[in-house]
């Protein structure tokens, strides 16, 4: 009885604390903003365009796999043991190219996640860093996304700051805009400034080309990879060709000698 009677006034005392320290929240749709968002549009197009030329690519290779396992099983009872192999081998060395082209392109780390990376994140940046500096300024404690999969049963319009947001981004590109102009209007040149922004974007541009030389790096490895695997096999079946014809020609010798063989015991009868 004591233990519910404590509990009790813990409960009490908790809810009287939450209602002197009412949380301020507001909530966006991040959705509403990128799509409002020029430069964020344009990469997505981009991005899409890339994707279902990948897929595409990815396409037409299945296509050229399945036509070569029709022709197998079509031509299969004409075929040696050893052709069969080899028709096998290469539908499979086919068949890993597929998947690696898969990996290369849609990937943990593949093309379409770097292409993200360089199109839509910096819009994503700039959005985040207008909703933290409204949140901060009107001393919001949360600002939650309408568009994402949090459950929200019910939104006053007046804590939607997505127009704020918007807005904000708009004047920021204004701003912008005008500095650029009036810097080119008064033709005045800041030289260490100037030294400054060409160090910071020869090292971004460094990064950015060590990114994609180590990507190229990797698929070199592994083309040379699959080619010496290809090599191997293209051995190994020459090895096997050469072994038949020789068994073929060894064959034909004994047959050969057989009947010369029985030619003589006739001619001697």
């Amino acid at each position: 009885m004591t233990k519910k009677i404590f509990l009790f006034a813990f409960l009490i005392l908790g809810f009287s604390s939450i209602a002197q320290k009412a949380q301020k929240i507001g909530f966006v749709d991040l959705e509403y903003i990128l799509e409002n968002i020029p430069e964020y549009m344009e990469a997505q197009t981009k991005i899409n365009a890339k994707a279902v030329s990948w897929q595409n690519d990815i396409e037409q290779q299945k296509k050229e796999i399945e036509a070569l396992r029709a022709e197998l099983n079509n031509e299969k009872a004409l075929l040696t043991k050893a052709l069969i192999e080899e028709k096998e081998e290469d539908i499979q060395i086919k068949e890993l190219d597929l998947k690696n082209l898969q990996i290369a392109h849609f990937g943990t780390n593949g093309d379409l996640f770097f292409l993200r990376q360089q199109l839509v994140k910096p819009v994503q940046d700039i959005v985040y860093n207008a909703i933290q500096d409204i949140a901060t300024k009107r001393k919001y404690d949360f600002v939650m996304d309408k568009s994402s999969s949090l459950l929200m049963l019910y939104t006053n319009k007046e804590f939607d700051i997505s127009e704020l947001v918007l807005n904000s981004i708009t004047r920021s590109k204004k701003e912008d805009a005008v500095k650029e102009k009036q810097s080119k209007k008064e033709d005045k040149v800041d030289i260490n400034t100037d030294e400054n922004v060409e160090v910071n974007t020869e090292i971004n541009n460094e990064a950015l080309q060590e990114k994609v030389d180590d990507r190229e790096a990797k698929k070199e490895a592994l083309k040379k990879k699959i080619e010496e695997q290809k090599a191997i096999k293209l051995k190994k079946r020459e090895e096997q060709k050469k072994a038949i014809e020789d068994k073929k020609q060894q064959r034909i010798k004994e047959i050969e000698e057989a009947k010369k063989v029985l030619e003589e015991k006739k001619q001697n009868n």
